[in-house]
């Protein structure tokens, strides 16, 4: 029954950022406090467009980062391939990623069996994000790499892209169960370039990789087991790569408590270790931010370089607003030892 009122709860907030918004065929408002859940951010010529967890992939746009349009879904309808691949899949699309290569914006999104790794990552692309010019158009390119239940002990959702020096790409990706896995992709960003039997894991809670899942906690589901980190952003700055991540729990409303964690490494495979030189492979991660009196828990982040300044986007669970988790952008700056830190506004 416990698991059944999470569910409930998590699809409740889920139908409420869809509700949000009018149908993107009626004039928009511009809007402000908007719900959003795992944001992702770019910048396309003068405007900022923002993709976010839902029906078809949640899309808004703003000239400003403060007022925000409500744009047509990525998917008018499900992707066939998810529909096949996820039993019980209906175009409810988690935590997408943008990015832009060679004259495309490159969407890798999730697909899953909500407590389950039931899951896998899609691509669309797109030449532009300008709804109004006559090329805008998505192009799914369908399965990028898929998880199993008893076969592979990690989850395929919440994806980051992420470069090397030498332009190699590569995708991080994960939540619950191992951690947090790193994979090549090819060189046109489209298919995986190896095996997924023995993906290399870059973050956990576990402080040994080879002991079993600890056991659920929270009443999460029994599946996902109690390892709970997901959500990696990987971000590159000076001679470091940074790991930002997401731990404990999502979802939840007022009893959310996700917090975010960083590491850094002068390699993209890691090891990543946080301030303390405690490596996130084994449960290391330095704090940067948690929930406080005014937010209920804040995680799934992205972070962007706009105009020459480092922002931090994510969601955050409204203590005003009965939970509703809202868009949160903060700007980064940076100590002198090179860490991140948020500078909330007051």
């Amino acid at each position: 029954m416990k698991y059944r009122k999470l569910v409930v709860l998590c699809l409740g907030m889920f139908l409420a950022i869809n509700l949000q918004a009018q149908s993107p065929n009626q004039e928009q408002p511009l809007r402000k406090d908007i719900i959003v859940h795992d944001p992702v951010m770019i910048k396309q010529d003068d405007t900022y467009y923002l993709f976010s967890t839902g029906n078809g992939i949640a899309m808004w746009s703003s000239k400003d980062m403060e007022n925000w349009k409500f744009e047509r879904p990525v998917f008018d309808a499900p992707p066939q391939w998810a529909v096949e691949a996820i039993p019980g899949f209906k175009g409810h699309i988690w935590a997408p990623d943008i990015s832009y290569h060679d004259g495309k914006y490159y969407l890798y999104y999730s697909v899953s069996a909500f407590g389950k790794n039931t899951s896998a990552i899609g691509l669309a692309t797109s030449p532009t994000l300008d709804a109004s010019d006559p090329n805008y158009k998505w192009t799914d390119h369908g399965k990028i790499i898929q998880s199993y239940p008893g076969k592979t002990n990690w989850n395929a959702i919440d994806p980051n892209l992420i470069t090397d020096k030498k332009g190699t790409p590569y995708l991080s990706f994960g939540s619950f169960w191992n951690g947090l896995p790193i994979v090549k992709l090819t060189k046109d960003r489209m298919q995986i370039a190896e095996k997924p039997e023995n993906l290399q894991i870059i973050a956990s809670r576990k402080k040994d990789l080879s002991a079993p899942n600890p056991p659920s906690v929270d009443n999460n589901p029994v599946d996902a087991g109690g390892n709970a980190i997901e959500a990696p952003f990987i971000f590159r700055k000076g001679n470091y790569y940074y790991l930002f991540a997401s731990i404990d729990y999502c979802c939840k409303g007022v009893n959310s408590t996700y917090k975010m964690i960083v590491g850094r490494s002068k390699k993209l495979k890691g090891p990543y270790l946080d301030k303390e030189g405690k490596s996130l492979q084994t449960g290391g991660g330095t704090i940067l931010l948690t929930g406080d009196s005014n937010w209920h828990g804040v995680g799934h982040n992205a972070v962007e370089t706009f105009d020459g300044k480092d922002y931090i986007i994510f969601h955050g669970y409204d203590a005003q607003d009965e939970g509703k988790p809202k868009l949160r952008i903060e700007e980064l700056r940076w100590t002198e030892k090179g860490w991140p830190e948020v500078m909330t506004k007051e």
